[in-house]
């Protein structure tokens, strides 16, 4: 599994967003992307992160930041997930973790004393050039955009 660090040239991705579109990392050369890997569509943690990301979507647009989330979950997931939430922005479907993977974000945890592997919740702040300039690991699902902002305006 890789591990990255901030520096590091972020992996290219290509997948299918919640529309059966495919999206690649390099179609947002010369933008901000910030990469948000959640473990599950429309469970609470996740929610949390999401509506944040859309409840302040205009002023990251505005910054020329773009957002993309990805999880394990199919198409189908993302749809319902977007449409209940109303999202405006991309998530991708890496139905065969291989985002996960490259991104290092696939381990194991531990949930109620029961161990399985899933998607750690990781977020990237990846340049226009392709380079990830911050990794956050302790996501705060309730204020990941303020997250995000500290790091992007320091």
């Amino acid at each position: 599994m890789a591990t990255l660090k901030e520096g590091d040239q972020a992996p290219a991705i290509t997948s299918k967003d919640q529309n059966g579109n495919e999206v690649s990392l390099s179609d947002y050369k010369g933008k901000t992307v910030v990469l948000y890997f959640y473990p599950k569509d429309d469970t609470p943690g996740c929610t949390a992160e999401a509506c944040d990301f859309r409840d302040n979507y205009q002023g990251l647009q505005a910054k020329g930041i773009v957002i993309l989330g990805v999880s394990v979950d199919d198409e189908k997931s993302h749809q319902k997930f977007v449409t209940k939430h109303n999202l405006p922005f991309t998530l991708l479907a890496d139905t065969d973790q291989k985002i996960v993977n490259d991104y290092g974000v696939w381990g194991e945890k531990n949930m109620y004393g029961k161990k399985y592997m899933g998607t750690v919740r990781t977020t990237f702040i990846i340049d226009g050039d392709g380079k990830i300039i911050h990794i956050i690991k302790k996501v705060d699902t309730k204020n990941p955009t303020q997250q995000v902002l500290n790091l992007i305006n320091n």
